[in-house]
């Protein structure tokens, strides 16, 4: 894989595991910082990691994440923090107003880090996620109510950080593979992706995470409130999952249109789209930089 990984330490002192796709620092194309899903790494974006990608990507790992350390308070570790850990890995290569582009708990973080600092943000590219209150838009498909959703995800959550010292060792040992990928891509909650055996390599990274702490960042994370659109000033783009039980689809375009100028997009996948359609979903966010321009 074209990667090359860097240390970054973030303004508490914890120190981050960054990673770029421009490992030689030959990328020609516009650079993009991505702010990618809770927990998750760059095998999960198929075009992204492809050597063949005309775009620049910088991201990094969450804390207690994929080499990433965990802080030296453990509370620390919400959208809050994610902000200030993607401004750092900002300056750590020099990018001053790059497009910021999120993916699930990650679109909370670049609506956070736009409403907080607009001068740092040049676009905002939605991959199934919405600006805040991202549990309350779970179930999306079931269409219950907001109060309802998040009463829901957040106590199966709770339950499941409880149970991760137990879960965690079996986790660990399932046998990841291209196969078990197929059977997940007919079980609902993903669809058939286009690179199995590079899915399940994220999906093993991804449980290489204790699910205790997993759970705990999520729990951080399900604390964050919606975002303010009415000042975000910035082209806007969602592309957006029709089955996806992560982040409402319904919320998304509501988001989108609350935005002046912004696009909504809704693909036949589910909360994994840049897998399940990558190549339609890459075309779209070059798309989207060339109306940056």
């Amino acid at each position: 894989m074209p990667l090359a990984h860097h240390q970054v330490l973030s303004d508490d002192g914890t120190r981050l595991r960054a990673w770029t796709n421009d490992p030689d620092g030959t990328k020609t194309g516009p650079t993009v910082l991505l702010c990618n899903g809770l927990g998750t790494n760059p095998y999960a974006w198929p075009a992204l990691v492809d050597p063949d990608c005309e775009i620049r990507v910088v991201s990094w790992y969450h804390r207690g994440v994929g080499g990433s350390a965990r802080p030296a308070d453990p509370d620390r570790c919400g959208i809050e923090e994610f902000v200030e850990d993607g401004l750092s890995v900002m300056d750590h290569f020099g990018l001053d107003r790059p497009v910021l582009m999120g993916w699930s708990m990650g679109v909370n973080t670049m609506f956070e880090l736009a409403f907080r600092h607009p001068e740092r943000v040049a676009g905002l590219f939605a991959v199934a996620g919405v600006p805040g209150d991202t549990f309350a838009t779970m179930l999306g498909p079931l269409r219950l109510p907001h109060p309802v959703a998040r009463t829901l995800t957040v106590n199966a959550t709770r339950v499941l950080k409880l149970a991760g010292p137990v879960l965690s060792p079996v986790a660990s040992r399932l046998p990841i593979g291209p196969n078990a990928v197929r059977l997940i891509s007919h079980s609902g909650f993903m669809l058939p992706v286009s690179d199995p055996a590079l899915a399940s390599l994220a999906i093993r990274e991804l449980l290489s995470t204790p699910l205790g702490w997993y759970f705990h960042l999520a729990l951080r994370t399900s604390e964050h409130a919606r975002v303010s659109l009415r000042n975000i000033r910035v082209p806007a783009a969602f592309v957006a999952g029709r089955w996806d039980v992560l982040a409402g689809s319904r919320d998304m375009a509501s988001a989108a249109a609350r935005i002046p100028g912004a696009t909504f997009t809704e693909l036949d996948g589910t909360h994994f789209i840049a897998m399940e359609h990558p190549e339609e979903v890459h075309r779209l966010l070059l798309d989207f930089l060339d109306r940056v321009g």
